[in-house]
């Protein structure tokens, strides 16, 4: 099912998947700018056009830049070792309502360690509900907020979801997401250790949560996001991992500085840039996906979800 409606319609026979190394890098380059609201529709799907990739039409780049989610369900919702529902939480000082899905270990006796799983900005697609269903499967308590409850949910279209979730208020969604860390942490099924990953956006929010609830988060996996305010870095507590891509020149050009913060705050800390990935590298349902890398990466995220909140 492709749910978004960026690319132009291409015909049956173009429906091919196409590989990372057969798109050209301004053209990943172009996407994150359109993804991250910098130029519009029109211009990005104008400078594809100009690309004139030998064998590549325009649709075939712009299908294979845009989210498919038939190609990213790793846990089917009906896998047989995780329990899959929907959560709502009061959030007084955001929107007084969130809502998130959340997957738990199936026949859980006891608790299990959590993780809050923090989407890009578009809301809580697909893509992100099966994160949280590959941790529950993991063995851990998994819990996915969608900043768009307020309005609805997210609309199964990024393209929608992305103008949704930029017309609401920056400190809300993050005060959302303060209030779903600290219920999830208080949960029944949870140990008390939470952890959070998040991706994009929500690796920025990985980043804030960290900073802001130092005493709640016991361990952060940001996945190519930005830091948190300067005011808040010297109050982290938790050990993080950071995540980055190679050619991601939009948010790695934020690292060095917070690098030097988190060193003079002696944060514990340790970053992995993974080599000729693009921003999105862990999202298999592009092809900005890097399956290797990608893997590297989750099983690092993984084991140090283990170490720090077992």
């Amino acid at each position: 099912m492709q749910v978004s409606d960026l690319s132009p319609k291409i015909h049956p026979e173009e429906q091919q998947r196409i590989t990372p190394d057969q798109i050209p890098q301004e053209a990943f380059d172009w996407y994150d700018e359109y993804a991250h609201g910098d130029i519009d529709r029109r211009t990005f799907l104008n400078r594809l056009g100009a690309l004139g990739v030998a064998g590549l039409s325009l649709g075939v780049i712009a299908s294979a830049l845009t989210p498919n989610y038939a190609l990213a369900e790793q846990v089917s919702f009906n896998d047989a070792d995780i329990t899959a529902s929907y959560l709502t939480f009061d959030s007084p000082e955001g929107y007084k309502e969130g809502k998130g899905y959340l997957v738990t270990p199936k026949n859980l006796s006891g608790t299990a360690p959590a993780v809050l799983v923090i989407h890009e900005n578009r809301g809580l697609n697909p893509y992100i509900k099966d994160v949280a269903r590959r941790l529950a499967k993991a063995g851990f308590v998994a819990f996915a907020p969608d900043a768009l409850h307020p309005l609805g949910g997210y609309p199964g279209n990024d393209d929608e979801g992305r103008s949704m979730q930029k017309s609401l208020d920056r400190s809300k969604i993050e005060a959302d997401f303060m209030a779903a860390a600290k219920m999830l942490k208080a949960h029944p099924a949870s140990s008390g250790k939470l952890g959070v990953v998040g991706f994009c956006f929500g690796g920025y929010a990985s980043n804030m949560l960290a900073a802001r609830l130092p005493n709640v988060i016991d361990a952060a996996v940001p996945f190519y996001g930005t830091p948190p305010k300067d005011t808040y870095i010297k109050d982290i507590k938790a050990p993080i991992m950071l995540q980055f891509a190679q050619l991601d020149k939009r948010v790695n050009a934020t690292w060095p500085a917070y690098e030097k913060a988190l060193k003079a705050n002696k944060v514990d800390y340790q970053a992995f840039i993974y080599e000729k990935t693009n921003h999105g590298f862990h999202n298999d349902s592009t092809g900005r996906y890097d399956e290797a890398q990608a893997e590297l990466a989750w099983s690092r995220t993984l084991d140090f979800f283990k170490k720090h909140l077992s």
